[in-house]
C-alpha cells in the first residue's frame, strides 16, 4: 500500500520545525522510525531535509508512506465485502453477523481479514490489516479498517479519546424504560475465557446510554451508545438491568429459539476523517433478522433517528 501526502506551509506554520509540523498532523515516533528506514521518505521542496528543519509560507512538504508486505498468517480468501466507504486512508465495511474479525485457533479461513486480504491481494496492493472498531463474531454492522500506518495511529489515539461516536441498534428482553444510563464496571467472570460480568471490585470502567426505539410482545429495541467500550459491554450492561439481548448465547441462551445469533447491530459511526478532518457519519439499516422481530416497527422510523 502506497500513500502520498503533499502539506503546504501556510503563514501559520511559518518557523515550525519539520519535525513538530508532522507532529501536529498526526506523526508519532513510531511513524518517524518507520519513515527513516526508506531513503526520500520525507522531502521539502523536493529534497530531503533535516526534521530540524524550519519552515517557510510556501514550501511544500511530501511525504510517501510505502508498505510492501502484507500482514503475515492472514491468508487471503474470497468472500464477498459490503464496502460502504472507502478512500486512500481508510476502509468503512458492513460487517455480517458470524464472521469473526480477526483469525483465531478456530477460525482460519472465514474471517473479516481473510475476505479483505483476498480483496487487495486480487489486486497486487500489499495491505496490512489494522481494524479501529472491533464488533463480536455474531454483532453485524458497521467498522472501520485503516488503509496506512498514520491512519491508524491516528484513528486509535481517536477512538482512545471517545473521539468515534458508536451507536447500535439492540433487540433486548421486556420493555425498557424510555432511556437510560448504565454505569457499571466490567470485568472477567472467574474461569471464564469469554464471559463477562458487572465488578464493582475489579472491574474496569464502563457507561452505555440507550433510548427505547419500540416495544411489543415483551421485547424491546433500543438505541445504545457507547461511552466506553469493554469487552461484550452492551451484552453484559443490558443483562445487568434485566435486559438481555435475544439471542446471546452466553447471557440468555434460553431465547436462542428467537434469533440464531445476539440481536446487536452496529447501526451508526460518526468521527472526523483522520487526515482531512472531515466530518464523516455512517448509518446501516437493521438486518432482516433482527427487523422481524418487531414485525410492527414503522418502516420509516429507523430514518428518523
Amino acid at each position: 500500500m502506497k500513500r502520498i501526502l503533499k502539506y503546504g506551509i501556510s503563514r501559520e506554520d511559518e518557523g515550525k520545525t519539520l519535525w513538530d509540523f508532522l507532529r501536529e498532523k498526526g506523526f508519532s515516533r513510531h511513524i518517524f522510525t518507520f519513515l527513516k528506514q526508506q531513503e526520500g521518505s520525507v522531502l521539502k521542496n523536493g529534497r530531503v531535509p533535516y526534521m530540524t528543519d524550519k519552515l517557510r509560507e510556501g514550501d511544500c512538504v511530501t511525504v510517501t508512506l510505502l508498505e510492501l508486505i502484507s500482514s503475515p498468517n492472514i491468508k487471503p480468501v474470497f468472500s464477498p465485502l459490503c464496502i460502504r466507504y472507502e478512500d486512500e486512508d481508510l476502509l468503512v465495511l458492513n460487517k455480517p453477523w458470524d464472521m469473526p474479525v480477526h483469525p483465531s485457533i478456530h477460525n482460519h479461513e472465514n474471517t473479516l481479514a481473510n475476505a479483505v486480504m483476498w480483496y487487495y491481494t486480487s489486486r497486487s496492493i500489499p495491505f496490512v490489516f489494522r481494524c479501529v472498531n472491533r464488533l463480536d463474531r455474531d454483532t453485524s454492522g458497521l467498522l472501520i479498517l485503516a488503509k496506512n500506518i498514520l491512519s491508524a495511529s491516528i484513528l486509535s489515539r481517536m477512538c482512545a479519546r471517545r473521539e468515534i461516536h458508536r451507536e447500535y441498534l439492540a433487540a433486548v428482553s421486556g420493555i425498557l424504560p424510555a432511556s437510560g444510563v448504565i454505569t457499571a464496571p466490567i470485568g472477567r467472570v472467574p474461569g471464564s475465557v469469554l464471559m463477562r460480568q458487572v465488578d464493582f471490585e475489579k472491574g474496569e470502567r464502563a457507561v452505555t446510554h440507550y433510548r427505547k426505539i419500540h416495544s411489543e410482545s415483551s421485547a424491546s429495541l433500543a438505541l445504545v451508545r457507547l461511552e466506553t467500550g469493554r469487552t461484550h459491554q452492551i451484552r453484559v450492561h443490558m443483562k445487568s438491568i434485566g435486559h438481555p439481548l435475544l439471542g446471546d448465547f452466553l447471557y440468555y441462551p434460553e431465547s436462542l429459539h428467537l434469533l440464531g445469533r445476539q440481536a446487536l447491530h452496529s447501526f451508526r459511526l460518526s468521527f472526523a476523517h483522520p487526515v482531512t478532518g472531515e466530518r464523516l457519519t455512517f448509518t446501516e439499516p437493521l438486518p432482516e433478522d433482527i427487523r422481524k422481530l418487531f414485525p410492527g416497527l414503522p418502516p420509516a422510523l429507523l430514518d428518523t433517528l
